[in-house]
């Protein structure tokens, strides 16, 4: 039976606040979701705080949602935008920070330098690290470990597993208490590897695993959402497979990293020029060999003797 009380009269009778009857609810929005989002934003736009971020959700996406809590949530997985500040990069207690040995030196064979990093992933359980080791010259992941602690045995775990494969001349990483203190440092000394560190705030000076974790996370994180930390090392694992011997590489004249990384002495790899004109059907296409990379430190190009320039990026 309907009544001709107003809804106000309605609420007093009730003792009910008007303000409750009044209100919808609107959806929220999954927090694996945003962080995924959020990660997304901020690797193409590093320069992006909260504030610029909670515009793009919003206007981009369409996405109710208040400042606040994109700044929770960049906080929650350590993300802050790129800008001048004091003390930017701390270094753990009784860490030891070693020079930058990669200005200016000619990377022409694998094995001669290596690069180490660690990337976070947000699953729906919390948050993971991921250690990976990258061969700077074929750009061959040499080993990798899945971990929910950023504590400096997963990196020597990874390194273990690389030096299966091989020994680098050089190891280079951040400035991270992971790789500054004593036991990665013992470990790389021991085996009679030099050590180099970034300077602080060059992220360019560990360009070659920076670009690697963007490659998986768009080709790989991005697309499948994994939901448990079994999957995701599962998933990890069959990219890296492929990214090491299937995926063609434009930087390296669509060579796969694998084709660089076991080349033996004076052994010449041939791929097709990148500016080559296709032949006629039935016709082989012209090759060339693959020349030793010249890496010009800080920045971002690679140089090919007697060929234009091609960037990385």
């Amino acid at each position: 039976m309907e009544s001709n009380l107003s809804l106000k009269r309605r609420c007093e009778l009730l003792k009910v606040n008007r303000s409750n009857v009044y209100y919808e609810a609107i959806q929220r929005v999954d927090d694996t979701f945003l962080c995924n989002r959020i990660h997304e934003i901020y690797t193409e736009f590093p320069y992006y705080g909260y504030r610029k971020i909670t515009v793009v959700l919003r206007d981009e996406d369409g996405t109710v949602i208040n400042h606040k809590r994109v700044q929770r949530l960049m906080q929650l997985m350590g993300l802050k935008a790129i800008y001048p500040g004091p003390k930017t990069s701390l270094q753990g207690w009784g860490g030891s920070v070693y020079p930058y040995l990669l200005k200016g030196l000619d990377i022409v064979y694998p094995n001669q330098v290596w690069s180490v990093d660690i990337t976070y992933i947000r699953l729906p359980i919390g948050m993971v690290y991921l250690f990976a080791l990258i061969d700077w010259y074929s750009r061959f992941i040499v080993g990798w470990t899945l971990a929910t602690t950023m504590t400096s045995e997963h990196g020597i775990e990874a390194l273990n597993k690389a030096l299966l494969l091989g020994t680098p001349d050089i190891c280079n990483a951040d400035q991270g208490s992971q790789f500054t203190g004593y036991d990665w440092i013992a470990a790389l000394t021991a085996n009679n590897i030099k050590i180099s560190h970034d300077s602080v705030g060059r992220f360019v000076d560990n360009i070659r695993i920076e670009r690697f974790w963007r490659t998986l996370k768009y080709e790989d994180l991005y697309l499948k959402h994994y939901s448990s930390i079994k999957e995701l090392r599962m998933g990890i694992e069959v990219f890296i497979q492929h990214y090491n011997y299937k995926r063609p590489h434009q930087a390296l004249m669509y060579a796969k990293p694998a084709d660089l990384f076991y080349l033996k002495d004076n052994e010449k790899v041939f791929k097709y020029s990148l500016h080559s004109r296709l032949p006629p059907r039935g016709e082989p296409f012209p090759c060339i060999p693959i020349p030793p990379i010249n890496y010009q430190a800080h920045t971002n190009i690679i140089h090919f003797p007697n060929n234009p320039i091609y960037p990385f990026y």
